[in-house]
């Protein structure tokens, strides 16, 4: 905001006139300073000040009210020291009753009128003489303070003129209030909308509970250091409040097109379903048994052909040695069926299951394993198939086309760029979109890092074991050096040590 208006009133035979102009100038300046100023502070200090001046008094005081607590306090007060607040009861007073009637009160000699309360001067030591207190009114109607102006200079008293004045520059600071309050309300119901929107992230998987505030944590952390760099390619790099908050609410949201993601596949713990893992099971007993009844068969056919105790007890080894062919078997797919346990190369004896046969209900041979359950057990890096990896990553673009819909004000409109391009990389390996270099946004790239150590560091996966703050550093370096992360970027989270600085906070 401007410099203050510190000029002083004007003399002289057309000092009547020009100071006339000097005040509707004031009120002007105070209006503008309204259109342009979004520090409500900052906007009733300028009230306050330009109040005293024009009005020609020793001091100034806004009053603001506290429905709740049904009483009156001094927002804004000249000659009170800061941190000093003057609360009286609603009603009490001038200021209460003016307050509590919303009439203007102009008084020549306070302490003439019995409504007069003199606690506050006794508290302060000040000594109230003339008084001029009009009530802020809210666009409804409602008195939301009082703006009061003590002891006109000179010793005379506040004149029609001060009303009218003090009365205009009161509608200002009522306005910025309403404006202020206006816009806390849309901040409010806004944050609440994102809030809802990650618990509705979560619901879907309660496993990553806490992920996407970690993440805004970091990133916001990371600004901050970033922030703080005095050479290298950042040192010039400042982030405006509303840009801190563009960069809060897509950390908050980057995961938000999860909810278009199969429940199925997003909290898939191993490589087969429950339910398919279930039916092989079903299967394996289901092929034991018939191996049994084959045995049994043969074995029955031995007797009635008069075949001796030795060849029965051949069959019965044959059997045992089958049945325990099962029983490995099934050790191996449930060891293949968690995510990244055997190495490249170690899944040979997948192919080997799937040549061993048995006898169906159809009393048709038939495969342990089919050619699709072979290749999703041997899936190398983590639980999901190709498709369902696609799935998975398709969450970004969902993302985008959701937070792409919503009206965004002009400080907010990156929100959705930001998160976008969360799983970018600088080599281009990244998606959706394979961006590389520069085409990736600062801010996603600070994301990338804070969303890649959280997963990392915390238990949040099912299929996974929290990884060492010192290993995930490691790992970060590593993409850092392979050129898909920004090294510069990861040198500073590592050097400001960011998850402490948030830890300790």
């Amino acid at each position: 905001m401007g410099a203050r208006l510190s000029r002083p009133l004007p003399r002289g035979d057309h000092a009547p006139l020009l100071r006339r102009i000097d005040k509707l100038g004031s009120i002007l300046e105070v209006a503008k300073a309204l259109a342009a100023e979004r520090d409500l502070d900052a906007l009733l200090q300028l009230v306050v000040e330009e109040t005293a001046r024009v009005a020609g008094a020793d001091r100034c005081t806004l009053f603001l009210v506290d429905r709740e607590r049904g009483t009156l306090y001094s927002k804004i007060a000249q000659g009170v020291r800061e941190g000093e607040a003057i609360r009286v009861p609603l009603g009490v007073g001038i200021a209460g009753h003016v307050a509590k009637t919303g009439e203007v009160l102009n008084l020549t000699d306070a302490y003439r009128d019995p409504r007069f309360n003199p606690a506050v001067d006794q508290a302060t030591g000040y000594r109230t003489l003339s008084l001029l207190c009009v009530p802020l009114r809210h666009p409804d109607g409602a008195v939301i303070g009082v703006l009061q102006a003590l002891n006109k200079k000179d010793g005379l008293a506040f004149d029609e003129e001060d009303e009218e004045l003090v009365v205009a520059l009161a509608g200002l600071g009522a306005s910025a209030i309403a404006n202020a309050l206006h816009r806390e309300e849309i901040e409010t119901l806004f944050e609440g909308f994102v809030r809802a929107s990650v618990v509705a992230i979560e619901s879907r998987d309660g496993t990553t509970a806490g992920h996407s505030e970690r993440v805004a944590r970091l990133t916001l952390g990371l600004a901050d250091a970033v922030e703080r760099e005095t050479s290298g390619p950042y040192k010039d790099l400042r982030f405006s409040p509303e840009q801190r908050q563009a960069l809060r609410y897509a950390a908050l949201l980057h995961d938000f097109g999860k909810v278009g993601v199969r429940e199925e596949v997003l909290v898939k713990a191993n490589k087969l379903h429950p339910w398919e893992f279930e039916a092989l099971r079903q299967r394996f007993d289901y092929a034991k048994r018939s191996m049994e009844v084959e045995s049994l068969r043969r074995q029955r056919d031995m007797l009635l052909l008069g075949a001796g105790r030795e060849a029965i007890r051949r069959e019965e080894e044959l059997l045992a040695e089958r049945l325990a062919e099962i029983d490995r078997a099934w050790e191996l797919v449930s060891l293949c069926n968690r995510p990244t346990v055997l190495p490249v190369g170690g899944f040979g004896g997948l192919e080997a299951l799937a040549r061993i046969q048995y006898l169906g209900p159809d009393e048709r041979e038939h495969s342990l394993l089919t050619t699709d359950e072979v290749e999703l057990l041997s899936i190398r890096q983590g639980s999901l198939s190709p498709h369902e990896r696609l799935e998975i990553q398709s969450h970004v673009s969902h993302t985008y086309r959701f937070l792409s819909r919503i009206p965004w004000t002009r400080a907010l409109r990156r929100v959705p760029e930001i998160a976008y391009a969360h799983h970018e990389k600088l080599d281009g390996s990244g998606y959706p979109r394979g961006l590389s270099g520069s085409a990736i946004p600062v801010e996603a790239r600070m994301m990338t890092i804070a969303d890649i150590y959280d997963a990392l560091t915390v238990s949040d996966r099912p299929y996974k074991r929290p990884i060492p703050h010192e290993i995930a550093l490691s790992i970060l370096e590593d993409e850092a050096r392979q050129g898909k992360i920004d090294a510069e970027l990861v040198r500073i989270f590592i050097e400001a040590d960011v998850p402490r600085c948030i830890h300790e906070r």
